[in-house]
């Protein structure tokens, strides 16, 4: 069967102009985000919400998306409950929490718009694509992959596992978070304060380590240590330090300065691309385009990782000696579980961007390339002469993106690190029930749905290249994931309403020997903790209420369930969606 025709498109940064969004069926989970992200790329809407969305054009041809929770959960809370993010998230505080926005219905609302967007891609290069699905339950472990992979490792984690972390609080109560790479600027920051040099030097492998464990268990020093300062004291000694801290903003004024602006910024220049090659498979919808990624930690890695799982052949850039994250407890056949988690399967090769000869050899690998993908610092590409502008001239179709911090949205923003820009755009009120102080989670959230927000926009910046013969720039950013996820919370802060959760929203039960996570505005049991988990459940399971019991060792995950292993036999989450 050929692919249905698209009306051709002038230039035009929305590659779905011309196609009509429709859905059926009861509401879905993340349907309204679905519609939002397809109605900024160009999708006309039906006004209708559900389950199951099609794409299609003006001869009816198109493709179906169809979002479900999955096997265990029923709604949100059951989805954290189920795939380990209530436990990943309450490592800080010592108890399974749930996170009071809806992470696992966003990111499986994302993957989505994901699917219908590499599935429009598949069929215009001859495919016979014709539907996606996508379960919240798979959304879910793919946000907690990194996790998983280090639960099924060989050895133990490099920092301890305990309760603590960020944010600090000033003597006169502003409470603020704190970052550095370095751990000169981190000893030099600390001394400043008068913090004793036993307690700055415990405290800095749990606070370098704490992107990975989701947890900071600090000497109690370092907080009274900040404790005994104002804040613009506080604030001077970072400036003389080279540290950055960045004060708890509200979701209300995350709300008064809020833009507007999408997630993503597509930008289509001159038309050059005409496609080629054979059909993919309809598993494989990227197969036969190249991306190169130079990506470090979290969020360019998972975008290139998410495009690999699609069928893209990935290679990474590295530097000399390999990426140094290769070898980061704990480890898999003396490779990094984490690492592992996000960079299986891709090719690697080594260049020395300082050295001119290799960035030659850098844009000739590009010339080449579909894809290139980056996150460095601000400005860096620019100085190295591998911006848009330099790496265009010799490729006019590529397909260049920057996943950043900022996106040069928040002027005089800090550090684009995912802790800091939680902190800066009201993400710890947002994920935390009116009962609790507002703090940013320990668990990368943004980073996660920042790297799946980047893959979002690649995909549409690949079948805006497709339809319309045009190279395209994408940009996304940590700040468009933050406003992603907090929208519904923001939205409420505008109107002057509480943008907060009730007292207790998505807080686990405990029992006699676990949790249970109920779901969202069921009535709360009857006392359960002189009861089993199983018994527990059981009761109220009799009763109607379709509660869960609480993933509290991600490790019981991997022995159960869809998780296979690699060929280092670390833990691997299943691929997000299923095409037909």
């Amino acid at each position: 069967m050929a692919p249905p025709a698209t009306p051709a498109i002038a230039q035009t940064s929305r590659p779905l102009d011309g196609l009509r969004l429709e859905a059926s069926g009861p509401p879905g989970p993340a349907d309204g985000l679905v519609a939002e992200h397809l109605r900024r790329l160009g999708a006309e809407e039906t006004g209708r919400s559900g389950e199951r969305m099609a794409l299609v054009g003006p001869e009816r041809g198109g493709i179906t998306a169809h979002v479900t929770w999955g096997d265990l959960a029923v709604d949100e809370a059951t989805a954290q409950a189920a795939t380990g993010i209530m436990a990943v998230h309450g490592r800080r505080d010592g108890a399974p929490r749930g996170l009071a926005a809806d992470y696992t219905a966003t990111a499986a609302g994302v993957l989505t718009v994901q699917g219908l967007l590499a599935g429009l891609l598949a069929r215009a290069r001859g495919s016979q694509v014709t539907s996606t699905e996508v379960s919240v339950e798979r959304a879910g472990l793919l946000a907690v992959s990194q996790y998983l992979a280090a639960a099924g490792a060989e050895e133990a984690e490099a920092a301890e596992t305990a309760p603590g972390g960020p944010p600090f609080t000033s003597a006169d109560g502003i409470v603020f978070e704190l970052e550095t790479l370095d751990p000169g600027a981190w000893a030099a920051f600390w001394r400043t304060l008068g913090a004793p040099t036993d307690a700055v030097r415990r405290g800095w492998r749990p606070f370098q380590f704490r992107y990975a464990t989701a947890c900071a268990p600090f000497p109690q020093e370092l907080h009274a240590a900040t404790r005994g300062h104002r804040w613009e004291r506080v604030r001077e000694a970072a400036r003389s330090s080279g540290a950055e801290v960045c004060a708890l903003h509200t979701l209300t004024e995350r709300a008064v300065e809020y833009d507007g602006a999408p997630p993503w910024k597509l930008t289509a220049h001159e038309a050059s691309y005409s496609g080629s090659g054979a059909p993919p498979p309809v598993d494989a919808p990227l197969a036969g385009l190249t991306v190169l990624e130079a990506g470090r930690r979290i969020q360019a890695p998972l975008t290139a990782h998410l495009l690999g799982l699609l069928g893209a052949e990935v290679v990474r850039i590295e530097p000399p000696g390999g990426d140094p994250l290769r070898g980061m407890p704990p480890t898999c056949s003396g490779v990094s579980a984490r690492w592992l988690a996000l960079n299986r399967g891709k090719k690697a090769v080594e260049v020395d961007i300082k050295s001119a000869a290799d960035r030659k050899r850098l844009r000739a690998m590009a010339a080449d390339a579909d894809v290139f993908l980056h996150n460095w610092a601000p400005g860096k590409a620019t100085a190295l002469g591998l911006d848009h502008e330099d790496l265009s001239a010799g490729n006019p179709a590529l397909v260049y993106a920057y996943t950043s911090g900022w996106a040069d949205r928040l002027p005089g923003a800090p550090m684009g690190t995912d802790f800091m820009v939680q902190a800066r755009t009201g993400v710890g009120e947002a994920v935390r029930p009116a009962d609790e102080p507002p703090v940013p989670s320990l668990m990368t959230l943004l980073d996660v749905l920042g790297g799946l927000l980047g893959a979002e926009a690649v995909l549409a910046g690949l079948l805006l290249r497709q339809r319309t013969g045009t190279g395209v720039r994408v940009d996304s950013s940590l700040l468009g994931a933050a406003d992603v996820l907090t929208a519904p919370a923001r939205i409420r802060a505008a109107r002057g309403l509480d943008p907060r959760r009730p007292a207790g929203f998505r807080r686990p039960v405990p029992t006699a020997d676990g949790w249970i996570a109920l779901p969202d505005h069921a009535a709360p049991p009857h006392d359960v903790r002189h009861l089993s988990t199983a018994r527990a459940l059981e009761r109220l399971h009799e009763s109607g209420t379709a509660a869960v019991p609480v993933v509290t060792d991600l490790a019981d995950l991997l022995s159960s369930g869809p998780i296979s292993r690699d060929a280092h036999a670390s833990p691997s989450v299943p691929v997000p969606w299923r095409f037909a």
